[in-house]
């Protein structure tokens, strides 16, 4: 079985890169150990960040320093055992999230974050699913003036620096667009650029069905298979072995499976997450994604209820799931918005897949011909899944990249 290229992920980042090979006239196999957009991409906040131009940092704050080492926050949750095996990993985050560095990074992260509302919205028009979009962004929550005072601030600075909109509303403005929260917030940032997703795997699928429209295979394999011979890449099939002219890695937070073995070490950990769905009581609505920001969770409308989504927890990718985030969110969140029974029977985790300088890995591998890296985007894999395929496409067919993709290349480490 051959094919121009394979595609190592079907998450949304795996299958914008399949289907942006496939419009420059490649023939193209999708792999993946399970079916489409069933690990990362299948659970998270469902926010397409325009506004996301600076990458989730590590906090300099000696309080926040101090209040996660009690490990007791919702948007934070380390596994004590992890520590000595993450050290290294956080060392470098840290370093690398200080004021100065992280201004740098932003300026070189902020031309991938600016194509993303326009790369998903040409793919989601393809494939009929703009009815799963949102356009009416999504808020930061108040308790207290100063943290509002804050963040305003803060925004007004990367509308300077990055055109980013949004609009400061007080008690009474929020109240009137999100009437069913309590009234114990005293306002909210509104970001006006960002999009919403109503059920993220959905896209996902949309996106896939699509490429198989157009004459692309999706397969089940085995990624870890992957060898190179004199002229191809092959990887192992449920329909025998594949012999493809390029290969791409997207596998996520699985990424290292791959490199790995091929001789690459990379700095590399994941940030995993947790969210559980519940139904909204009586006829209470929520019409914006929520961040409670003293709190540390978020509240996302989706169509399958209200779900409710909690910061990182650092553990290795492996480890057995400790869901206590959740526990700890959910009577807040209650008191916040009126949440009735859980309508998932347990809750889903997810890992991110993390670089310590908060960018992803997009470009050519420098060790092997025709292999190409397109992971590592943290929290922002659904905001950058179009971009990313993008950017590899033209890179691959030889076109002049849309953006530079220099400050992504895999040797910069």
């Amino acid at each position: 079985m051959k094919a121009d290229a394979v595609v190592l992920g079907a998450g949304i980042v795996g299958i914008s890169v399949a289907l942006h090979l496939q419009a420059r006239g490649r023939s193209v196999v999708l792999l993946d150990r399970r079916g489409a957009a069933e690990e990362t991409s299948f659970g998270n906040a469902g926010l397409i960040q325009r506004e996301g131009v600076y990458p989730y940092g590590f906090p300099h704050d000696f309080g926040a320093l101090l209040r996660y080492g009690f490990n007791r926050t919702i948007d934070a949750h380390y596994h004590p055992s992890a520590l000595l095996d993450l050290a290294p990993f956080l060392w470098k985050y840290w370093h690398h999230s200080r004021r100065e560095r992280h201004a740098r990074i932003a300026k070189l992260y902020s031309r991938l974050i600016e194509h993303c509302v326009a790369e998903h919205d040409a793919l989601a028009a393809a494939a009929g699913a703009t009815g799963l979009l949102r356009r009416n962004g999504w808020m930061r929550v108040f308790r207290t003036e100063r943290e509002r005072d804050k963040h305003f601030a803060e925004a007004a600075a990367w509308r300077t620096d990055f055109g980013i909109n949004f609009a400061e509303l007080g008690r009474k403005e929020l109240q009137e667009k999100e009437p069913h929260l309590a009234p114990v917030l005293v306002g909210a940032l509104h970001w006006t650029d960002p999009v919403s997703v109503v059920d993220p795997q959905a896209l996902a699928l949309a996106y896939l069905k699509l490429f198989e429209s157009r004459g692309g295979r999706f397969l089940q394999g085995n990624a870890a298979s992957l060898e190179q011979d004199k002229t191809d890449w092959t990887v192992g099939t449920v329909d025998g072995t594949l012999h493809a002219g390029v290969a791409v890695v997207a596998l996520g937070p699985w990424a290292d499976v791959v490199t790995r073995a091929l001789g690459y070490d990379l700095p590399f950990a994941v940030k995993r997450g947790y969210h559980m769905h519940y139904r909204a009581a009586g006829k209470a609505t929520l019409n914006h994604p929520i961040l409670d920001t003293e709190r540390g969770y978020v509240l996302v409308p989706m169509q399958r209820g209200i779900r409710l989504t909690t910061g990182a927890e650092f553990a290795l990718r492996d480890a057995i799931r400790t869901p206590v985030q959740l526990g700890r969110a959910e009577p807040i969140a209650r008191e916040l918005f009126p949440l009735a029974e859980r309508l998932d029977n347990e809750p889903w985790m997810g890992a991110r897949p993390c670089t310590p300088d908060m960018m992803p890995i997009i470009g050519k591998a420098p060790k092997h011909a025709n292999l190409w890296f397109a992971f590592g985007h943290a929290h922002h894999g659904l905001t950058l899944g179009p971009v990313t395929g993008r950017l590899i496409g033209e890179m691959i067919a030889g076109e002049t990249p849309f953006v530079d993709p220099m400050p992504y290349r895999a040797d910069r480490f």
